[in-house]
């Protein structure tokens, strides 16, 4: 049997993933702590496929809140007209900073608990970058050709978001207004890089 899971599968697995912090971030908006099971319950699906995505309630209370934290993309880029792909995915990274500046703590509290809990199927943690990004340059992709758009994608998830945050502070030792002129000339450079010549 093959260990590859088809793109159907992947993304009902994230949409599992995701129906489960919905349920945990209403429960807890009404008022409660919910235990994994009252999340699966309000999820609609079984106790069993709860535990498949998070070990405890501690997992999916933590991971709630950063879900809940991380800037939704279409309130951020919805009345933005600007044609930079630089500047557009600069106001991501801006907005990204912020909820990792306030949500530090529970970020790597998050990380910690996807590394050590990893398995060959189940998706670890929720991708939320991608979607920041595709609304940063989704306006402006005709700059790109296809191929350098998807690998500029990919790219850019390496340089935003927590494990970044991690190499810059833990690693690097930088300061915040360092790590940020780094992501900045990391932003500018990959997009050039990118972007058409002809």
């Amino acid at each position: 049997m093959s260990d590859t899971i088809s793109p159907g599968r992947a993304n009902q697995r994230r949409r599992t993933r995701k129906a489960l912090l919905d349920a945990a971030a209403r429960l807890i908006k009404r008022g409660k702590t919910p235990t994994l099971e009252e999340a699966a319950e309000e999820a609609l699906v079984s106790r069993a496929t709860a535990y498949r995505y998070f070990p405890s309630a501690d997992a999916l209370l933590i991971e709630t809140a950063v879900d809940v934290a991380v800037p939704d993309a279409h309130a951020l880029f919805d009345a933005d007209t600007r044609s930079d792909p630089v500047a557009r995915v600069t106001a991501a990274d801006d907005a990204l900073e912020q909820m990792m500046r306030d949500n530090e703590t529970t970020l790597r509290l998050m990380l910690a608990q996807s590394v050590s809990r990893r398995s060959n199927d189940t998706p670890a943690r929720q991708n939320r970058r991608t979607a920041l990004i595709e609304a940063a340059l989704g306006p402006v992709r005709d700059q790109f050709r296809p191929t350098d758009y998807r690998r500029l994608s990919q790219a850019l998830a390496l340089t935003l978001g927590t494990e970044s945050m991690i190499v810059f502070k833990d690693v690097l030792q930088l300061d915040d207004n360092e790590a940020r002129k780094a992501r900045r000339w990391a932003i500018r450079a990959l997009i050039e890089a990118s972007r058409k010549t002809a």
